[in-house]
C-alpha cells in the first residue's frame, strides 16, 4: 500500500514536470492535475472502458466546457504515459448567441462609485484595473507598483509567448496617488491584511458581498465579468476585433468574436423597444 502511494506521488510529480515543460500556466497545470486525480479516485487503471466511463461521468455532472477541460487533461496524461492511442474526443460545445452574466456599464460605474464613496479603495482599484485592462484574476494579482509606473506589465503565456497588458494613464495616475498615500513604493499592489497576495476565493467572496450590499445582482459581479466589460466597452469605442484579441491574450480571434454579440439583457431591452405589435 505504501509502495503504491509512493508510486502515485512520483507519477504525479513527473506528470507535473512534463506539463511545465510544455510551458503551460500554473493554473492550467493545477487544473490538469486535479482532473487526473479525479479520474484515479474513480478508476485504478487506465483502459478504454474506464476512460469512456469517466467521460460519461463528466458529461453527467459538468457543463460541456468543463467536460472538455477534463478531457484535455486526460489526453495530456495519456500522451505523457505513452498511451496516446487511448485519447478521448472532446464534446461539442454549443455557443450561445448572447453573452451571459456580464455586468452592465451602468452597474459597473455605480459599483465603483459606491466603493470609492465608502472608502473601499483597494477594491475600487481592483475592479477598475480589471475593467480597464482586461486582466484575468491571475494576471491582476501579479501587478506591482513598478508596472503601474511603467504603464504596462509583460506576462509569459502558453507556449512561452509574451502578453503585454497596458495600464491606461488615467488609471495609472490615480492608482499611484493612492499607493503613495498608503506609502507603498514597490511590490504587489493587491495584498490582504497580512501583506500576502489576496486569494481568488477572497476576491470572489468580497465582491459578491459588496454587490449584495449595493443592490447589484451578484451573478454579474465576479472577476471575469469585468474582463468581459473591458472587451464590450473597447469594441463600442474602437471596433477593431484583431487588436482586442491581442489585448485579451486570445490565441484565436474566434474566441474574441463573442464580444460582437449582445448580452441577454441588451437583447431583451431591444426586443421591448422594437416589438410593439
Amino acid at each position: 500500500m505504501i509502495f503504491q502511494i509512493e508510486q502515485e506521488q512520483a507519477m504525479k510529480k513527473n506528470f507535473q514536470d512534463y506539463l511545465r515543460g510544455k510551458n503551460l500556466s500554473s493554473n492550467t497545470i493545477q487544473s490538469y492535475l486535479s482532473a487526473v486525480g479525479r479520474y484515479h479516485s474513480l478508476y485504478e487503471s487506465v483502459s478504454r472502458s474506464n476512460l469512456l466511463n469517466f467521460k460519461e461521468h463528466c458529461v453527467t455532472h459538468y457543463k460541456p466546457a468543463s467536460v472538455n477541460i477534463q478531457i484535455y487533461a486526460l489526453n495530456q496524461y495519456l500522451e505523457y504515459a505513452g498511451k496516446g492511442d487511448l485519447k478521448l474526443k472532446t464534446v461539442k460545445v454549443q455557443q450561445r448567441r448572447y453573452l451571459e452574466n456580464v455586468i452592465s456599464n451602468e452597474d459597473y460605474q455605480y459599483f465603483k462609485k459606491r466603493m470609492k464613496k465608502d472608502g473601499r479603495m483597494k477594491w475600487y482599484f481592483m475592479v477598475w484595473f480589471m475593467a480597464a485592462t482586461g486582466a484575468r484574476i491571475s494576471e491582476l494579482l501579479q501587478i506591482k507598483v513598478e508596472h503601474v509606473q511603467a504603464g504596462f506589465i509583460d506576462l509569459c503565456t502558453k507556449g512561452g509567448k509574451i502578453r503585454r497588458i497596458y495600464i491606461p494613464k488615467t488609471l495609472a495616475t490615480a492608482a499611484l496617488e493612492w499607493l503613495n498615500a498608503q506609502k507603498v513604493e514597490s511590490g504587489f499592489i493587491f495584498l490582504n491584511r497580512w501583506g500576502k497576495p489576496i486569494t481568488r476565493e477572497g476576491i470572489y467572496t468580497r465582491l459578491r458581498e459588496y454587490a449584495k450590499e449595493y443592490g447589484i445582482d451578484s451573478k454579474v459581479v465576479y472577476p471575469h465579468s469585468f474582463r468581459h466589460r473591458f472587451a464590450k466597452n473597447f469594441l463600442a469605442k474602437y471596433n477593431d476585433i484583431a487588436l482586442l484579441a491581442d489585448l485579451m491574450g486570445h490565441e484565436s480571434m474566434e474566441t474574441t468574436r463573442i464580444y460582437l454579440r449582445m448580452t441577454a439583457g441588451e437583447q431583451y431591452s431591444i426586443v421591448n423597444k422594437v416589438v410593439t405589435w
